[in-house]
């Protein structure tokens, strides 16, 4: 239950909320779950909240957001909890990536062990230069009690330079995700493209079904149908890189072209 507690100092109220802190630590963890599970803005967190009779300032949540963030990096920032961690590693290879809820909002940065799977640091930034980038790497190089041997990241340029000024010895290499997305892009373009052509070659076929729309003989019902099929493959999206529309479109159209020319030669064997 989301609570507000006005704290008077005895040490009990400690586990409910933070020192000079009306609202519980359930309101907090609330909020980071809204902002970072759910990709909710303060403004979106602060209507719920509402909705469930706290009387809360759009403001407030911002600071309570804030206070989350900072609970979360003390939590993960604790060198004796890290040196137990990774007692049994002779190195680490970090991950870094950011998650941005909205545009234009502050960027939630994650490091990442990728041996243990250890998050070592979670903290927003309003900027996500070199500079800002670096200071958080240079953060988790100093808490780690074992060196960095690699790093994963996406391609971003802030990142590169960052990674290249703290850790200059370490292997920084493209996450598997991001290098195949890049690699496929001359594949998707070239797929794009085909599946453009093969749409300008079947374009006739609705005025063709609407010129058969009241027959009932066989042949006009086989017509609807063919043409039926036609625009299904068309509506049938695929998604690149395993599932290139343009060569699904291909495959369909050859299946229904080579069904049609059975029924042509069943029709001249007649």
């Amino acid at each position: 239950m989301l609570a507000i507690i006005k704290f008077t100092g005895q040490k009990s109220y400690g586990k409910y909320a933070l020192p000079k802190h009306e609202f519980g630590l359930d309101v907090i963890a609330f909020c980071g779950q809204l902002r970072y599970q759910e990709h909710r803005s303060i403004a979106q967190i602060h209507k719920q909240l509402v909705a469930k009779n706290l009387n809360i300032s759009e403001r407030s949540v911002g600071n309570l957001l804030n206070r989350y963030d900072e609970l979360i990096s003390a939590g993960l920032t604790d060198r004796q909890r890290l040196k137990e961690v990774l007692k049994n590693q002779k190195y680490s290879i970090i991950s870094i990536d950011g998650l941005q809820p909205h545009s234009g909002h502050e960027v939630l940065w994650i490091i990442r062990d990728c041996i243990s799977e250890e998050i070592l640091l979670a903290r927003s930034l309003l900027s996500s230069s070199s500079e800002e980038l670096a200071k958080l790497i240079k953060e988790v190089k100093d808490l780690l009690p074992i060196r960095i041997e690699g790093v994963i990241s996406d391609g971003q340029q802030s990142i590169e330079k960052a990674v290249s000024q703290v850790l200059p010895a370490a292997v920084h290499q493209l996450c598997h995700y991001h290098y195949l997305k890049e690699a496929v892009k001359p594949v998707v373009e070239d797929d794009r493209n085909a599946n453009k052509e093969l749409k300008k070659l079947i374009r006739g076929v609705r005025p063709l079904e609407k010129s058969v729309d009241n027959r009932e003989d066989l042949e006009g019902k086989t017509i609807q149908e063919y043409c039926s099929a036609v625009r299904a493959s068309l509506t049938d999206k695929g998604k690149p890189p395993f599932d290139p529309p343009g060569i699904k479109l291909q495959k369909r159209l050859t299946k229904i072209s080579s069904s049609l020319e059975k029924v042509k030669k069943k029709s001249l064997a007649k």
